[in-house]
């Protein structure tokens, strides 16, 4: 599993980058998709949808993603992070 610093943008794809909570990834029966030591391969994307909000992300080298992401009552906003350190 991997912890993630994010931030999201809104305003479009000129506005300003937010600093935003820490996102953690497990996903427990699917190890080759995201390991339980490392990062996902570059090109992975993962996706979810709850009541807390939904996102869908890519991932890139050096441990980063990027995409979006929508919350409840909130309009998409661009969502990126880096893994932490």
């Amino acid at each position: 599993m991997a912890t993630y610093n994010t931030e999201i943008q809104w305003g479009g794809p000129e506005g300003d980058w937010h600093a935003d909570k820490d996102l953690s990834l497990s996903i427990a029966n699917r190890s080759a998709v995201v390991p339980a030591d490392g990062t996902p391969a570059p090109g992975t994307s993962v996706s979810w949808n709850s009541p807390e909000g939904n996102a869908n992300i890519t991932f890139f080298d050096g441990g980063t993603f990027q995409g979006t992401a929508q919350f409840p009552d909130e309009g998409p906003v661009g969502y990126r992070g880096s893994v932490k350190a």
